[in-house]
């Protein structure tokens, strides 16, 4: 994936209603919902609604489908994993590996053996994947 569209993409997600609308299409899955439904679903106006599908739509993470008068709205999950794979290309400083490392590298148990914020030892946490 190009940087200049994962850079698209962050954008549009970082505005908390496309968030929250990204994030209802992706546990929807590829049958996807009706712009209403979104609508109702997150409690949002038609009119921000569709601004907001336009801005998600622009960036590539969603797509559109005309279901009779209904606008049909689905994650784009090809573009996700894309956007997904960018960001964990070099997970904990290998090339990728999808055998053996997650799309989201764990700190080593070194790193996360520090104090918590009450000052307290913590458990270490075992690295995955890489």
């Amino acid at each position: 994936m190009e940087k200049k569209a994962v850079l698209s993409a962050l954008s549009a997600l970082s505005q908390e209603t496309r968030l929250d609308i990204f994030r209802l299409l992706v546990q929807t899955g590829p049958e996807g919902r009706a712009a209403g439904a979104i609508a109702e679903a997150l409690g949002v106006s038609p009119a921000t609604l569709s601004f907001h599908l336009t801005q998600l739509t622009h960036a590539g993470l969603i797509v559109q489908r005309r279901d009779g008068r209904s606008l049909i709205y689905s994650a784009d999950f090809d573009r996700m994993n894309g956007l997904v794979g960018f960001l964990a290309e070099n997970c904990c400083g290998r090339p990728a590996n999808p055998t053996t490392c997650a799309p989201v590298c764990a700190p080593s148990p070194e790193a996360a053996n520090g104090p918590d914020k009450a000052g307290n030892a913590t458990t270490p946490i075992p690295r995955r994947g890489c």
